[in-house]
């Protein structure tokens, strides 16, 4: 199917939608006033923020749990629920001091032996979480209100290690939870953040509030993305899953809901005539769609397959089918997205330009695929991945793989990409999505080209090369080593294709106008945000 039929049919889809109420608990004014309702981009399908990278349970992670550091608008990590640190002289050592007063929501203290215990769980998810436990000797916490990360060897980003804001931020937890198995969910949404959850109004696929933490204490300073102070001025926060997005943008017109998490593009132009609406781009820097392959399993453990599909990309269409003409998109060829500081398109020799479809049908049978089915993966609940599922099913068939497109919502995606059984038994060869690009800024911490031996994100790619230039990018002492290693790394992603880019693209948020003091990251984030 050509991204022009994807996008005439999503419109039809949208021009012909029921537009249905929601359903809103019977509340009075003043406590609808002091109540902030969200539809968010999909449903909450794992609560525990460590075990997945999905974007919408990074919001509830930001909502519930704290972080030792956060970052600002500028990427650069400032202390949270740090009150200071300390480093030796031989750069091994790294003393760390809680501000004084945290408090979990059980109203047990935060301690340094939960630091630790949260670090060590994290870190078996996380990519640059990895790398900082490949450089730690041990962890020890003198004192409930310090610890200490103890390294092999210096390590020239630990606060950025420890800041980052994706894909899986560093959540503090009760040690009691934290101490759950890495790939097992934890049992309770107890953390230390500015917003509780509330267990007993979760409803999967309709429903997820929260109540203000008032025991949190914010930082004496404002608010600076992931840092500074969190304030939350709303006594609750209220999530309704919507999945049809003609439905989503009309309880938005009607002001049944205050925000609009992520905005089908096609329905911008209508939202932004609306004087009572504010559009705008979720994020300033906006998102990378990929294609991502399992390498386990035929054929896409075949590196030379994995080039052709690479290669047969034509990324206008894919961006076509999100915004449905050529503006607001930027084609990236890069393992990393384009303007970051850094980055170079070293894949445009051989992905730009015309395709000759007779050369990669002959290309395909000489890399040695013997029609092996290829599952992709489809979520029809969030629009501008299904459609991108729905150019690569074509563009695959065309270049002669057989083709299993399967939809789903994106709650069963989720878990159906953390099989590692075959296609054929449950498993699957390739899903679409996007990352932000300040979750993959540098080799460390992009999850998409790390390639750890235990087999890192879903996918599980496996890159001696890939470790070894992530390692020396975190080693280099000089800005001049670090760009070498930097450049060796992006080199080889786009060798090894851990995936395909797709092009770069920015989201738009939209919300009722006496909605003011939103910090706009790309994640919802609910401190600072007012009615005016």
């Amino acid at each position: 199917m050509t991204a022009r039929k994807i996008e005439l049919s999503r419109r039809t889809l949208l021009q012909t939608a029921a537009v249905a109420a929601l359903p809103m608990p019977a509340i009075g004014q003043d406590m609808r006033a002091r109540t902030l309702r969200m539809i968010p981009s999909a449903n909450l399908s794992f609560l525990d923020p460590t075990i997945t990278t999905a974007g919408v349970s990074i919001n509830h992670g930001f909502a519930v749990f704290d972080c030792l550091y956060g970052v600002d608008a500028k990427n650069q990590p400032k202390p949270q629920m740090v009150e200071g640190h300390t480093v030796s002289d031989d750069n091994k050592i790294w003393t760390f001091t809680l501000r004084p007063g945290l408090k979990f929501h059980d109203g047990e203290p935060v301690r340094g032996r939960d630091c630790i215990a949260s670090i060590k769980r994290w870190s078996a998810r996380d990519s640059f979480g990895q790398a900082l436990a490949g450089f730690t000797d041990r962890m020890d916490a003198p004192d409930d209100r310090s610890f200490r990360i103890i390294l092999k060897r210096p390590m020239g980003v630990v606060l950025q290690a420890l800041s980052h804001a994706g894909p899986t931020p560093l959540f503090i937890m009760p040690e009691r939870l934290a101490l759950t198995d890495p790939f097992k969910q934890v049992t309770e949404m107890v953390g230390s953040g500015p917003y509780k959850f509330l267990a007993n109004e979760f409803v999967s696929g309709s429903r997820i509030a929260y109540q203000r933490n008032d025991g949190y204490v914010a930082r004496d300073e404002p608010a600076d993305w992931m840092s500074g102070g969190k304030r939350a001025y709303f006594d609750r926060v209220e999530w309704t899953v919507v999945p049809d997005q003609a439905t989503a943008a009309a309880a938005l017109t009607k002001g049944e809901v205050d925000w609009y998490e992520v905005a089908l593009l096609d329905l911008v132009p209508q939202l932004s005539k609306n004087p009572n609406l504010v559009v705008r781009d979720s994020s300033p820097y906006g998102l990378g769609s990929i294609a991502r392959f399992n390498f386990l399993h035929p054929p896409f453990n075949n590196a030379a397959i994995r080039r052709i599909v690479r290669d047969a990309v034509n990324q206008v269409d894919y961006m076509r089918a999100i915004h449905g003409d050529d503006n607001g998109f930027t084609e990236c060829y890069a393992m990393f997205l384009c303007g970051l500081e850094g980055v170079t398109e070293y894949g445009r020799a051989t992905m730009k330009g015309p395709k000759d479809f007779n050369k990669l049908r002959a290309d395909l049978k000489a890399a040695g695929y013997n029609g092996e089915k290829v599952v992709i993966i489809n979520p029809t609940d969030y629009s501008f991945i299904s459609s991108q599922g729905q150019i690569t099913a074509d563009l695959l068939g065309r270049i002669g793989f057989n083709v299993d497109l399967i939809d789903m919502d994106f709650g069963t995606l989720l878990q159906r990409r953390s099989s590692k059984a075959t296609p054929d038994k449950g498993g699957w060869s390739m899903f679409h999505t996007s990352a932000a690009a300040l979750t993959v800024s540098n080799p460390a911490e992009n999850y998409n080209t790390r390639g750890p031996e235990t087999g890192g994100w879903a996918g599980w790619y496996v890159s001696p090369e890939a470790e070894k230039h992530a390692d020396a990018w975190m080693s280099a002492t000089d800005p001049a080593a670090r760009q070498a290693a930097f450049d060796a790394a992006q080199r080889t992603a786009m060798d090894e294709v851990p995936f395909v880019p797709l092009g770069f693209w920015r989201p738009k948020t939209a919300y009722r106008k006496d909605i003011t003091n939103m910090i706009h990251t790309g994640y919802a984030l609910f401190w600072n945000v007012r009615r005016a």
